[in-house]
This record gives structure tokens, sequence and C-alpha cells, in this order.
């Protein structure tokens, strides 16, 4: 064993905690949230949701979503933020209570790095509407300083696809 290489390895393990701490030190949770009125009942804005398959036709935020929607499954969501590069990400399902709330967690294998548990909750409007609630909380070391720019614009991916919602389960035969 060369006879620097303790120091070497001390060095190392040095940088690590030095990383390790300037990411606690820059680290804040972030939470998106989105609402919009939409003139139809949740009955029809969950059909809308839920038939995955369709979300090429109408959806120009998660540009994929495969899997079964049942609690605890997994799923393969595609994303593309505005003016951003198609992000593809496993998730699990954390709700799935039919007309009500849709939810998953997504990140990466190694927990307490980079996670985002996405929710759509419908609530029925007198009159027969729904109003819509999108959020989705992040946590996790990388989040701060260096993700502020992503997600302000999956913040604006959010509003579009509220829209694109809006206008397929309003639109009349």
């Amino acid at each position: 064993m060369p006879r620097g290489f303790p120091l070497f390895v001390l060095c190392f393990i040095g940088l690590l905690v030095l990383i390790w701490g300037l990411l606690a030190v820059t680290h804040r949770d972030r939470r998106i949230e989105t609402e919009i009125t939409i003139a139809a009942p949740p009955e029809e804005v969950w059909r809308v949701l839920t038939q995955t398959n369709d979300y090429p036709l109408w959806n120009p935020f998660i540009l994929q979503l495969a899997g079964t929607l049942a609690y605890d499954e997994k799923i393969e969501v595609t994303v593309r933020p505005p003016g951003r590069s198609e992000m593809t990400f496993t998730a699990r399902i954390r709700a799935a209570t039919p007309n009500q709330e849709l939810a998953w967690l997504g990140g990466p294998p190694v927990p307490g790095i980079f996670n985002g548990e996405h929710r759509f909750l419908l609530e029925p409007l007198p009159g027969g509407g729904t109003r819509l609630r999108h959020s989705e909380s992040f946590t996790g070391l990388l989040i701060g300083p260096l993700s502020n720019g992503v997600l302000d614009d999956t913040a604006r991916g959010f509003e579009e696809l509220n829209r694109a919602l809006k206008a397929r389960c309003e639109k009349r035969p």
C-alpha cells in the first residue's frame, strides 16, 4: 500500500463530508400548489385523469404514465416541463380513490436525495363542477438553489396540464 494512501482516504472522506454539509445547508423542501375549477363532475375529471393511454392526445406535461393506478403499485412516468427535456422516473401509487384523489411518490432508489409526492385532489362543487387541486411536495438533499429553475418550469407545466384537463373535461359532444 502506498505511504500516502491513508491521507488520500481521509481527504476523500473530508470532501464527502464537506459536500454533504453544503447540500444540507442549501437544502429546503419545496411545494408546488395549483388549482383550477372545471365545469364537469368529479367522475368525468377522474375518467380523463385515469385514461392514461390518452395522455399523448391532450396532456402537455405528463407525456406517459404506464402501470396500474392502484395503491402501492409501481408506475413509470415521463414528464416534460416547459422548455426542458423529458424525464422518466418510477413512482409508487400512494392513493387512488376514485373521483377523489390520485397520488404517487417518485424519486431515485436512494432515499433522502430527491423525492416528489405528486397529488391530484378532486372536490365536488355545488352545481356539478369540480375543484382540482394539483400539487407536488419535493423533499431531499438536492432540493435547493440548484433545482429552483427546474421546479419553476415544473409549476408552469402543472398550470398547462390543468388548463388542458379542463378543456378536455368540458368538451361538449
